[in-house]
């Protein structure tokens, strides 16, 4: 059995709209996604980049060690996942895109990869990634 790390990114989200639902409540549904809660709602995620394990654990060691991308990033072998959202997307773009000129070349298309889920999460703020461990 092998290991990877699947990056996935947020594609499209919709309301869960069964009838079970009172007319009454849609609209506190409807006012809780205004707000930015989850009540009802699903996300469909969307794999984007897979890494084997090893490959994952090299590639992310490029970065500068003990920095807030690095902890980052390490949070997947820690932790088996990790939640990337608009708040990383600075930090993790400048460590990945300073980290490219001593990538191989293969750690240089994943950075590239990541670097575009970045600028799609800047450009769209509610778009997350969520990075996990998988035995495949």
């Amino acid at each position: 059995m092998s290991e990877s790390v699947v990056f996935c990114q947020l594609s499209r989200k919709f309301v869960d709209e069964n009838d079970a639902t009172p007319a009454e409540a849609q609209q506190v549904m409807y006012y809780s996604l205004a707000i930015g809660h989850h009540l009802g709602v699903i996300d469909c995620l969307e794999e984007s980049l897979v890494c084997p394990w090893a490959a994952y654990l090299a590639w992310i060691a490029t970065l500068p060690a003990a920095s807030q991308a690095s902890r980052k990033m390490a949070g997947v072998p820690r932790y088996g996942e990790i939640v990337i959202d608009h708040s990383h997307v600075v930090m993790l773009a400048q460590a990945f895109d300073a980290a490219r000129a001593c990538q191989t070349p293969q750690q240089q298309q994943w950075s590239q990869a990541l670097l575009a889920m970045l600028q799609a999460i800047q450009q769209e703020p509610a778009i997350y990634l969520m990075v996990r461990r998988r035995d495949d």
